[in-house]
């Protein structure tokens, strides 16, 4: 059985979309909310297939990388946009590129408990 099914993309927006402004969650912990924590790059390239008119709906720039940082993967343009969001919503990120991961994230469990 395919770990990715059908659907999968509208479940990790559905995630996604627990996240408050100024508050940030990892790929992994979306994964985990979805059954599988070794799916996080799947979680990743689901956010990369939102169209214009889903990613003003799914807060994207919420999730990052376990290290508490943006990952880019090359894409400059998107990944300075997502720079941009989180600090305009009150997320920190010191010379390295990391923001204080413990004071903003939210966890697996604490987005397991959110209903929408």
């Amino acid at each position: 059985m395919d770990p990715v099914e059908t659907g999968f993309n509208e479940r990790v927006y559905e995630v996604v979309e627990r996240v408050p402004a100024g508050r940030v969650t990892t790929y992994g912990d979306v994964a985990t909310v979805l059954g599988n924590p070794r799916l996080a790059r799947h979680v990743g390239w689901a956010l990369a297939r939102l169209g214009p008119d889903r990613s003003k709906d799914v807060p994207w720039q919420r999730v990052i990388n376990a290290q508490g940082r943006i990952s880019g993967r090359g894409e400059v343009v998107r990944a300075d946009l997502q720079l941009a969001l989180l600090q305009a919503e009150g997320v920190r990120f010191d010379e390295a590129g990391r923001c204080d991961l413990p004071a903003v994230r939210m966890g697996a469990a604490e987005l397991s408990e959110v209903d929408l």
